[in-house]
């Protein structure tokens, strides 16, 4: 016996020390940690929240079909894929899915236990590992950032319930090719989870996604939360295969996995307009290039612009200590890169997720510290 399980502390958490340091200048700490929306969701969907008269019943775990058919709209329309809606269903917010999945998963093979994930990635992929009385093994990156099937030993492999991908990937940007990692799945009889909820905000080229290439053996898990500016609603779907989706969708129904109705309304309207992503990518994408400048030129670092999400993913000596003097220059709070895995100590990553005064307020107290 082992004794209790004792949690580690909550990454961010960890910050906390350094917000007095921030709050010392005029205007105070500005927390670019967490990737958290600061600006305002579509008023059209905060009226489909208010009058949907959605609030009585239970809603249907897998979503309404209004819901669903939104999300299959959603997908032809910007990614080009077709998927029945009876292959989508709804999600309490992403994360809830990513960290249930393995105890799910592990239902369904329980001579397996192994989850696959990136090696510098979402704190929850290995997380749910764990909450799921899982063992959690990291695919290694290479150096152009894509995932090295390679290194990963048969034995794993052999014990593996699924393997996430992530693309545009949290917290380096970096578009993974899903081609690849659907055919490594289909090969070695792995189901690929692929994480996609930043494939609005994809800078090199259109979106991409792993349904793309084909349904059989992959899902794709997408969110409202950074497309809409909706991460207090929590509402997001998960698509792909069929077998894979019946499956998920009757063991959540059990477990009583309900996204509110009047969320799925508010929901339905966000994904069936584009116009409101199309403004938050030009925020987005201004804010990346101002703080990769200043950044650039007051630390002497070259910040290069990521292929794909909100992030900028600096390499530095040590990821602390570049944190703590950001936060003494500039009053800002950033995230050292070991919150994603032991490969990432030497960077930290900068959520450009704050209104444009205050990421202009940190670029001119940085600019005045050069």
């Amino acid at each position: 016996m082992t004794g209790p399980y004792t949690p580690p502390p909550y990454p961010y958490d960890r910050l906390n020390r350094l917000k007095p340091i921030a709050d010392e200048f005029e205007g105070g700490a500005v927390d670019l940690s967490i990737g958290t929306p600061f600006d305002p969701p579509p008023a059209a969907v905060i009226e489909a929240l208010a009058t949907s008269d959605a609030e009585r019943g239970y809603p249907p775990s897998m979503g309404t079909h209004v819901f669903r058919t939104a999300c299959s709209n959603w997908m032809q329309r910007r990614l080009g894929v077709d998927v029945p809606i009876d292959q989508i269903a709804a999600a309490v917010g992403t994360k809830e899915f990513v960290a249930s999945l393995p105890g799910y998963m592990k239902l369904r093979h329980p001579e397996r236990d192994t989850v696959l994930y990136p090696a510098i990635s979402y704190p929850s992929y290995a997380m749910g590992a764990t909450l799921g009385q899982c063992r959690s093994v990291s695919v290694p990156l290479g150096p152009d950032g894509a995932l090295d099937f390679g290194a990963v030993d048969q034995a794993d492999i052999d014990r593996a319930l699924l393997l996430w991908v992530n693309s545009p990937g949290n917290p380096t940007g970096h578009l993974d090719d899903l081609e690849a990692a659907a055919t490594w799945g289909r090969s070695n009889g792995v189901p690929v989870f692929s994480d996609e909820c930043y494939i609005e905000f994809t800078w090199d080229g259109p979106p991409r996604t792993i349904l793309e290439h084909g349904l059989d053996g992959v899902v794709a898990v997408h969110s409202l939360s950074k497309r809409s500016n909706l991460a207090g609603a929590r509402a997001g779907f998960y698509a792909g295969d069929a077998e894979l989706v019946d499956f998920l969708k009757s063991v959540r129904q059990h477990g009583g996995m309900l996204v509110p109705g009047p969320v799925q309304a508010a929901a339905a309207v966000a994904f069936d307009d584009d116009v409101h992503v199309d403004e938050q990518r030009l925020r987005y994408r201004s804010r990346l290039v101002l703080l990769a400048d200043v950044i650039s030129e007051w630390s002497g670092i070259e910040v290069q612009q990521p292929g794909g999400a909100f992030y900028l993913w600096i390499p530095v000596e040590d990821g602390w200590q570049f944190t703590e003097r950001l936060a003494a220059e500039g009053g800002a709070i950033v995230s050292p890169g070991e919150f994603y895995g032991v490969d990432g100590t030497n960077f930290v990553r900068v959520a450009v997720v704050q209104p444009d005064e205050k990421i202009e307020l940190v670029a001119r107290r940085l600019a005045a510290a050069t």
